[in-house]
């Protein structure tokens, strides 16, 4: 029983000492064998690899794949004209020599991001405080990138080259810092206003002409319209008037009589008119009075 037991033993401890000199390397990474702190080996092809046990020889990973940096901070830069802008940017990168990425940057990439950070901002600095917010923002932004691209990579493969490669450099986005960005929007908000004024008063200004217009045509229209009316009317009671000479000369005592009705008629148009006058003294009433014999007499001719 003891046998087996040393057997099952000696087993397993023979399993954990061959599974820590086994490691995997992926093909996206790098593993770089250390032996007592020291970079014994650099392997850049994935596969099943084998190294002597802890702590004689330990292991670690390196991502070999394109790395992006983002500008981490939002710090304003000074342009040519002395204009604060706030830039944001970021880097396409990698490493291509782990060993001397290992003694001059770090163990890890977050060591070659943070160096690259800084290698990047004091390159955007020195290129914006060259150009205007005009050139910035035009067609020379893409020269400005290059530029940056071109400082960075002068950098890192210098006289100590860092072990990476710099693929690309971009601007994201390029503003005015808030206090100009506000005193922008502003500006902008009382210029449209201005303009929005300034259509208005001209709006106002046509619509007064066109109704003053329309008011000017409609009292001509009326006053046409009202002359037309006055010469028909008169022309209307010219031939009235001609009509009641004509038959009033035929029979005077029928024009006395008619004239005399329409007398009454204008006297006596409401019901409550009341006239006070003496029937036998008043000519007013001689119709009335001579009625019966301006009846019965015949007309002359």
């Amino acid at each position: 029983m003891n046998r087996i037991g040393f057997i099952v033993t000696s087993a397993l401890v023979a399993l954990a000492l061959l599974s820590s000199m086994l490691f995997v390397v992926d093909q996206r990474q790098f593993g770089v064998v250390y032996a007592l702190g020291q970079i014994k080996e650099v392997i850049t092809e994935p596969g099943l690899n084998f190294k002597w046990p802890p702590p004689f020889q330990n292991v670690s990973y390196i991502d070999k794949r394109l790395l992006t940096l983002d500008s981490p901070d939002q710090e304003p830069m000074l342009t040519a004209e002395k204009q604060r802008v706030v830039i944001d940017w970021y880097v396409r990168w990698r490493i291509t020599d782990p060993l001397q990425y290992i003694r001059n940057v770090g163990l890890d990439e977050a060591a070659g991001a943070n160096q690259l950070n800084r290698v990047v901002r004091n390159a955007f600095q020195e290129e914006i405080n060259r150009r205007t917010v005009r050139e910035l923002l035009s067609v020379k932004r893409e020269q400005l990138m290059n530029d940056v691209k071109r400082e960075v990579l002068e950098v890192v493969k210098g006289a100590k080259p860092w072990g990476v490669d710099v693929v690309d450099v971009r601007i994201t986005r390029a503003d005015y810092v808030d206090a100009i960005t506000e005193s922008v929007y502003r500006r902008m908000e009382a210029e449209r206003k201005r303009v929005a004024n300034e259509l208005r008063s001209t709006g106002a200004a046509e619509g007064e002409k066109i109704r003053a217009d329309a008011d000017r045509q409609r009292e001509v229209a009326i006053a046409n319209a009202y002359r037309d009316a006055q010469k028909v009317k008169g022309e209307g009671d010219a031939q009235a008037a001609n009509i009641y000479a004509e038959a009033f000369g035929r029979d005077a005592q029928f024009a006395q009589f008619y004239r005399s009705l329409e007398a009454y008629k204008a006297s006596f148009n409401k019901k409550g008119d009341v006239m006070v006058l003496d029937p036998a003294g008043s000519e007013f009433f001689k119709a009335f009075r001579g009625s019966s014999g301006a009846a019965g007499a015949p007309a002359k001719k």
